[in-house]
C-alpha cells in the first residue's frame, strides 16, 4: 500500500474538492438556464382593451356571416357590422343575440373572429368575459386551425370556453382534431362549475406550446391535452390558429332542451382580449 505525505494528500484532496465544485457549478448554470427557458417572461403581442364605441375595430376583427347552421343545426343568422349584434360600449364589446326573423332565420347574433388579422402559432390566449343564461343559448370562445381552406376537425380546434344555457354554470373546455372528436366519441374535454359565470366578469385562457395545451379559468388549469407524438391526425395543433367569440342559438348541443324565446335578447359581454408569447 503506497505512502503519501501530508502535502500529496493535501494536494489530492485540493483538487478533488475543485473538481466537486466545478461539477456543482456546471449543474448549477444548466439549471438555471433550463429554469429561465422554462419560466421566460410572458410579452404581450396583441390585445384589446374596448377602450372605444361602436363597432369592433376592423384592424383586428372581422365577421362570419350566414344562417346555414354552421355543421349544428344552429337556429341564429350571424350578421356583418351590425351594431345590434357586435358592438363595443362602456369598455366592453357586447355580442348579442335576439329573436327576430332574418334572412330565413329566426334570430340574430355574431360571430367575431380575427382570421386574416391575427393568428398564432403557441402562447397564452385570456379573455375576461361574462356570458349569457337562458335555455338555447350558447357562447364560445375558442379557436380553429388557420389553414384555407380549413379541413374540420383534421386542422384543429381549441375550445377555451363553451357553455350551454340547459346547464347554467358548467363550463366546458375541449379539443378537437381527426383523432379526437365528439362526433365519433372520442372527443377530449372536461367541465368546471362556474356558478356566477353570468353574473360575474371571469378570465377563460388557454397556455399552448408544441408539447400541450392548458385551459384554465381564473389561472386554474383544469383540461390538460397533450402531444402524444403520433402525427398530424392527434395533434395539428402546430398549426397557426386564430379567435372567434360568438352566441350561438340553439343547435344539437345547444338546443337539446329546446329554446326559451322569452329571454331574449341575451348577450356575451368581453372585458379584454390578451395574447402573450414568450420572450
Amino acid at each position: 500500500m503506497p505512502v503519501y505525505s501530508g502535502i500529496q494528500l493535501f494536494a489530492f484532496f485540493s483538487r478533488s474538492d475543485y473538481r466537486i465544485f466545478m461539477i456543482k457549478r456546471l449543474l448549477l448554470l444548466l439549471l438555471l438556464c433550463s429554469s429561465n427557458a422554462a419560466f421566460a417572461q410572458w410579452k404581450l403581442v396583441w390585445s384589446d382593451e374596448f377602450n372605444y364605441s361602436g363597432l369592433p375595430d376592423s384592424s383586428k376583427w372581422t365577421y362570419e356571416t350566414g344562417g346555414h347552421g354552421w355543421g349544428n343545426h344552429e337556429l341564429q343568422y350571424y350578421t356583418t357590422r351590425r351594431e345590434k349584434n357586435a358592438r363595443v360600449e362602456n369598455g366592453h364589446l357586447v355580442i348579442e343575440a335576439h329573436r327576430e326573423p332574418l334572412e330565413g332565420m329566426a334570430y340574430s347574433s355574431a360571430r367575431l373572429i380575427t382570421k386574416g388579422k391575427a393568428e398564432w402559432q403557441y402562447g397564452k390566449i385570456e379573455v375576461k368575459a361574462r356570458i349569457p343564461d337562458g335555455r338555447g343559448t350558447w357562447p364560445a370562445i375558442w379557436m380553429l386551425g388557420a389553414t384555407t381552406p380549413l379541413q374540420w376537425p383534421d386542422d384543429g380546434e381549441i375550445d377555451i370556453m363553451e357553455h350551454v344555457g340547459f346547464n347554467q354554470g358548467t363550463v366546458h373546455a375541449s379539443i378537437h382534431c381527426k383523432k379526437y372528436y365528439h362526433s365519433i366519441g372520442t372527443q377530449k374535454t372536461a367541465t368546471i362549475p362556474v356558478p356566477d359565470c353570468s353574473e360575474r366578469f371571469h378570465v377563460y385562457a388557454v397556455e399552448w406550446d408544441r408539447d400541450s395545451i392548458r385551459i384554465s379559468l381564473d389561472d386554474r388549469v383544469y383540461f390538460r391535452f397533450g402531444n402524444e407524438q403520433s402525427g398530424y391526425d392527434a395533434w395539428p395543433f402546430d398549426n397557426r390558429m386564430f379567435l372567434l367569440l360568438n352566441i350561438a342559438v340553439g343547435g344539437d348541443w345547444g338546443g337539446q332542451k329546446g329554446v326559451d324565446d322569452t329571454i331574449f335578447p341575451r348577450r356575451m359581454e368581453v372585458d379584454w382580449v390578451r395574447v402573450w408569447g414568450r420572450e
